[in-house]
């Protein structure tokens, strides 16, 4: 079934935030429509739906982030989805000075877009949120000291599981997991993506979309003789 997330109540009891992580949000929905007027951040029929397409549909995620994940990356974070949401939750569910046995989740945004890297930062500061923003093509950081611990790898609407996999696979380590918000075609995406890579799979539903899945992924590892076509 899917849930209703228009509003920043809805969203604050869907998903048991505070009231800060709330007015962050809004700070937030304030910069991507002010952005939104000079760069195309998203989709303009969804601007008017952001707690719903946007906001509620990243911090679907934050349900499979392991408890003790230490670093995060975003990878085509765009305006922020899911990556800085996920970062603005965390800051509230692992407050670490408070619970000192839960490890910090440090959250990277790689973004190759300077202007959208601008717009990452601005709202990294106006909201007090810690990131790193790295306006930089993945493929030119894949091999940087800095990234080779990655628990967890988000990214959405960046390219098909197939493209995704040969991009992102310096990254995976045995416990990395992978987390990809998909839509209707996932299927046909998996079944590609089969043929060059082996990888444990969980297809969850979406809270925000009827036909559209999340991809939990595990184990990634090449096949022999697997090339990317």
């Amino acid at each position: 079934m899917t849930l209703v997330c228009a509003t920043p109540a809805e969203f604050a009891q869907l998903f048991d935030v505070s009231r800060e992580t709330v007015e962050r949000l809004k700070i937030y929905a304030d910069l991507l429509e002010r952005w939104q007027k000079t760069i195309n951040l998203v989709a303009p029929k969804t601007l008017g739906d952001a707690w719903q397409r946007h906001f509620a549909d990243s911090a679907q995620l934050w349900a499979f982030v392991p408890s003790d994940a230490k670093f995060l990356m975003d990878v085509g974070s765009g305006a922020g989805f899911p990556g800085l949401v996920l970062a603005i939750l965390a800051a509230e569910k692992r407050p670490v000075n408070i619970n000192p046995g839960l490890y910090p989740l440090h959250v990277t945004l790689v973004e190759s877009d300077t202007r959208k890297a601008a717009f990452l930062r601005d709202v990294a500061r106006q909201t007090g949120i810690a990131v790193d923003i790295m306006s930089s093509r993945i493929e030119s950081i894949t091999n940087s000291v800095n990234v080779r611990s990655v628990d967890v790898i988000t990214s959405r609407a960046l390219a098909p599981l197939l493209r995704l996999f040969d991009l992102l696979e310096p990254l995976f380590k045995p416990e990395t997991v992978a987390l990809f918000p998909k839509g209707r075609n996932v299927g046909d995406e998996v079944e590609d993506a089969r043929r060059a890579w082996s990888f444990d799979l969980q297809l969850e539903s979406s809270l925000t979309e009827a036909d559209a899945r999340i991809a939990v992924i595990h184990h990634l590892k090449r096949k022999k003789g697997g090339l990317i076509p």
